[in-house]
């Protein structure tokens, strides 16, 4: 067992020095199932375009992928991108997948006890408390007075400034910070002001871009390896413990703040309505207290929300603007809407519509679902199963195995889409009628599908519109030419070199 471990060390330093060098050198070696070590040579080669490489592969198999990892530790995995596969784990088999031990282990640092990490009472006991707030109308108008006091006051603002200048401006982390600065309103209560002019470095945005990236490489090591680099605090793991302290700190302070105004009952008008507010009421006897453990509970809530907020909004914002800059006809049809639905103040600066105002919106929501279809916030799905399985695919499911449902490539799908499935056309969104056409969850799998679907995805289109009216009724937002856009390695799909862009004042 000592020279088990030793050799275990040895590979946590050295291993991954030696794909550095391989990729240096361009000697990728092929995905084959070799001896001892499976296929991770070739994963971990590819780790730098995963979502491309794992699209690869399942369009190359037919939809549905199986990963043989080293003989010990097994990092065996069957990925899919089948729609009726993902019906049967999401949706008609569900009690059957879980998220399992492994994934548990993988974001619990960071996610802890919150709902994405969790199952069965505590998963079921965390969304109540959300939907019921979500759907309280005191909720939905303190959702609306953040977003536009976001949008007029910071927002346009910086976007302003830019464009006055005339230099090129990451408009995915503009987008970034902006979303980071309404979802921590939500999540906390707390306004950081990370969206102003100087766009300053905001320790807390960048600690958890960084967590995102180092916990997709959980997913690509053998548990043992990565627990070992962990425990040495060298390579990733380093940089991810580092990560999630800045991120402690800040959530752990504003809790502290939180609670002290809930002792003195000075929560005022603003402060009733965001996450923590509305775990503590509901939980007042245990939650109130002077405990460590329920600030663990309040933080790891806390988390999940702003990482679901901040990432997955600003990165399909990010995805749209540039796909709409890309293609010119699209644009002038969603300005052609915008015209059509807001006849009588096509002269004010700043348009703000009702949730009813919003749904006349028909082609800005195709242009919006189309987007996520092909680039969804969150690329994969990780599943494990609690008994043996039979897919629909034929392929047969062991207990305990790993399924990655790939949403990324479910939108690239020919058997799902059509011939023209890796195009850009919003109007496949739209019926003969002139309304939204429907796809079920399980294959427009953008908001996951079954009864763990995304519980924000109305507040989610609602951001996502409106941040859309404004930026484009007042500018035209155009990419810098030779910026080369392509996907990042995170668990949410960003931009890896962000989105330079020039800001355009939008002629009359």
């Amino acid at each position: 067992m000592a020279q088990f471990e030793s050799i275990l060390i040895l590979a946590a330093i050295f291993f991954p020095l030696f794909l550095s060098y391989l990729y240096q050198n361009r000697k990728s070696p092929p995905i084959t199932n070799w001896p001892i070590v499976g296929m991770l040579p070739g994963i971990l080669y590819n780790a730098r375009r995963i979502f491309a490489f794992s699209n690869d592969c399942v369009r190359q198999s037919g939809g549905t992928f199986e990963i043989r990892g080293p003989c010990f530790p097994s990092l065996d995995f069957i990925v899919t991108a089948d729609h009726t596969n993902a019906n049967h784990i999401l949706c008609k088999n569900f009690d059957n997948y879980e998220k399992g031990s492994e994934f548990n282990e993988i974001f619990f640092d960071c996610l802890g006890e919150g709902i994405f990490n969790s199952n069965s009472h505590s998963w079921k006991s965390q969304r109540k408390v959300m939907l019921l707030l979500m759907k309280d109308d005191k909720f939905v108008l303190h959702f609306h007075r953040i977003l536009r006091g976001k949008l007029e006051k910071s927002l346009i603002v910086v976007l302003e400034h830019f464009m006055k200048l005339g230099i090129e401006v990451d408009l995915q982390d503009v987008l970034q910070r902006f979303s980071y600065d309404v979802v921590c309103l939500l999540a906390v209560g707390f306004d950081p002001c990370s969206l102003s002019v100087e766009l300053s470095e905001v320790p807390i945005k960048t600690a958890l871009i960084q967590a995102e990236e180092r916990l997709l490489y959980r997913h690509l090591m053998p548990m043992r390896l990565w627990k070992l680099q962990r425990w040495l605090q060298i390579g990733e793991e380093k940089k991810l413990s580092k990560a999630l302290k800045t991120i402690d700190t800040f959530l752990y302070q504003c809790i502290a703040s939180k609670r002290e105004k809930f002792r003195c009952k000075l929560l005022g008008k603003e402060d009733q309505y965001d996450f923590i507010t509305a775990f503590m009421v509901q939980e007042e006897g245990e939650i109130t207290s002077v405990d460590g453990k329920s600030d663990k509970f309040l933080r790891d809530v806390a988390v999940n929300i702003m990482s679901a907020g901040k990432d997955t909004i600003s990165a399909s914002l990010s995805w749209f603007f540039w796909l709409v800059a890309m293609n010119p006809s699209v644009e002038s049809k969603l300005l052609q809407e915008m015209r059509a639905n807001s006849p009588s103040i096509n002269d004010e600066k700043n348009m703000f519509f009702s949730v009813e105002g919003l749904n006349r919106f028909v082609y800005l929501d195709a242009v919006l679902c189309e987007t996520l279809r092909l680039y969804p916030a969150v690329p994969i799905n990780h599943k494990t199963a609690i008994q043996p399985d039979i897919l629909p695919s034929g392929h047969h499911i062991n207990r305990n195995t790993r399924v990655l449902i790939n949403f990324y490539a479910m939108g690239r799908m020919e058997e799902i889409w059509g011939e023209d499935c890796l195009e850009f056309k919003p109007e496949r969104w739209i019926s003969e009628r002139g309304d939204v056409v429907h796809v079920p969850s399980h294959k427009f799998i953008a908001f996951n599908a079954g009864p763990r679907s995304c519980i924000g995805r109305n507040i989610s289109f609602i951001q996502m519109k409106l941040v859309a009216i404004s930026v484009l009724w007042n500018y035209q937002i155009q990419a810098v030419q030779g910026h080369h856009v392509s996907l990042g390695n995170t668990i949410v799909l960003h931009m890896k070199n962000g989105l330079k862009v020039r800001i355009k004042k939008r002629s009359a």
